[in-house]
């Protein structure tokens, strides 16, 4: 009879210790009710007598954790991927604004391709008046047509063949700081050079270039085109080794 009633004891503690331990866990299980191994009970949830409880997918609560379950449900490491790890860097900078500083680029290219050919054959330059204050040929043989003792027609076609690799779409999507960089650098110094070019033709020769001029306006614009990509859009943070 005592021992009865000792096990009865034992059973009350035992259930009101699993009351306690239901309650703090916000969640009331019936006697009887039948728990799978591993099994989660969401919170304030009441199980019948009898019911079972689905488990939540261990592999899936490892993953979450961090970690992988085996098939014997026991935890082991599980590589996963860094947040840190960037993203292969690109522009922002749009399509046709791409285009547009290409094209000019090219034009560019074109111009100054002709100015050196017309300079190395003394050709004169075609629909170019030779006289008044628009004469080509007075600039293009004024001593102001040679810098360092090179023609500056050959200076443009390097400025440009530079220009249209720098301007290229290829070279826009390829987000290298260093890159833009060099793009704003040159035209940094072609911007400058133009100026002086300006002033060369302005109050010195005495006499405008026609074509000499486009090469001007083009160079002008991409200066202004970089500058403003370079305001609006920023400097790529380049590529990390």
């Amino acid at each position: 009879m005592t021992a009865s009633k000792s096990s009865r004891a034992r059973q009350a503690r035992a259930q009101a210790q699993r009351g306690q331990a239901s309650s703090r866990n916000g969640t009331a299980v019936k006697p009887g009710a039948t728990v799978k191994p591993g099994a989660t009970v969401k919170a304030d949830a009441t199980v019948k007598a009898g019911a079972l409880v689905k488990a939540d997918s261990p592999a899936r609560a490892a993953a979450v954790r961090g970690g992988g379950v085996d098939r014997r449900g026991s935890r082991s490491p599980v590589p996963v991927a860094s947040a840190d790890v960037d993203a292969p860097a690109t522009t922002t900078v749009p399509v046709w604004f791409q285009l547009v500083t290409w094209v000019l680029s090219l034009a560019g290219l074109g111009v100054s391709i002709y100015l050196t050919i017309a300079h190395f054959t003394d050709k004169p330059l075609a629909g170019c008046s030779e006289s008044g204050a628009i004469n080509c040929t007075k600039v293009t043989t004024s001593p102001q047509s040679f810098v360092f003792g090179i023609p500056v027609a050959v200076l443009g076609l390097a400025f440009f063949i530079a220009a249209v690799g720098l301007m290229s779409p290829w070279a826009w999507r390829w987000a290298r700081r260093e890159v833009a960089l060099i793009r704003i650098a040159s035209l940094v110094v072609g911007i400058g050079f133009v100026l002086y070019l300006i002033y060369a033709e302005l109050f010195i020769i005495g006499a405008i270039c026609l074509y000499c001029t486009s090469v001007h306006a083009i160079t002008f614009l991409l200066f202004v085109l970089t500058a403003f990509a370079a305001a609006a859009w920023g400097l790529p943070k380049g590529e990390r080794g």
